[in-house]
């Protein structure tokens, strides 16, 4: 059985109490003694594993956003431009399960927006544009090939990957409610069916993503 060294595990600790605190308090009003406090560490324990509190910041960020990324079976659905019956539940399963597994995945984001912009341009290179972006190229030449609407395509990604990530969110503003769907499936589903009618998706009797037509599935 393979065993973590000690220093990882303390590392651990410190990364998952920072992420808390950070997503709970934002990156000021959070001191680098409360994180090692809830860590159960000595501040000097944890400055041995980063040199600076901004470090344990972007470190927590990263943890959480391990994934946030699109697989190389999406992508290559994208670039090969597969219905989108196909591609949009392999996206939006993406998003929901980052989100519902790390929780506190956009308040941290957010708290790197208002609080340490520079550093979260970098972040949002390297985790958000190339999801952006895919998804981005994968409407314009669904445009082209006229298998969606001839809509804005950066207007439509945006509304896409903000509807995803903020609907809970925007849901409990509205009527109280902090769970929408049973799981992220669920979810993944219903807004696959909203998009698909957004955009007009042309149904693909042979293009699914469960191996069963587009037409049987909404009957």
């Amino acid at each position: 059985m393979h065993v973590m060294p000690k220093n990882s595990i303390r590392k651990e600790r410190i990364v998952e109490a920072a992420a808390h605190l950070f997503a709970l308090q934002g990156y000021h009003g959070t001191s680098t003694s409360e994180i090692a406090r809830l860590a159960d560490v000595s501040e000097n324990t944890l400055f041995r594993h980063f040199d600076h509190k901004e470090d344990i910041f972007w470190a927590a960020l990263r943890w959480h956003s391990s994934g946030l990324r699109l697989r190389r079976e999406i992508l290559d659905k994208m670039e090969n431009c597969e219905a989108p019956e196909v591609v949009f539940p392999k996206i939006f399963e993406m998003l929901e399960l980052s989100v519902k597994s790390r929780p506190e995945l956009l308040r941290l984001i957010a708290v790197a927006f208002l609080e340490l912009r520079g550093g979260a341009f970098q972040y949002s290179r390297e985790y958000i544009s190339p999801i952006v972006s895919a998804i981005n190229r994968y409407l314009e030449m669904s445009v082209e090939n006229g298998q969606v609407l001839n809509l804005d395509s950066t207007v439509t990604t945006t509304a896409i990957v903000t509807v995803a990530l903020l609907h809970p969110g925007l849901l409990k503003m509205i009527d109280g409610r902090s769970e929408s769907y049973a799981d992220s499936y669920e979810a993944a589903r219903a807004y696959t069916k909203f998009w698909l009618d957004a955009v007009g998706a042309r149904p693909s009797p042979t293009s699914t993503s469960d191996g069963a037509s587009t037409s049987a599935r909404r009957a």
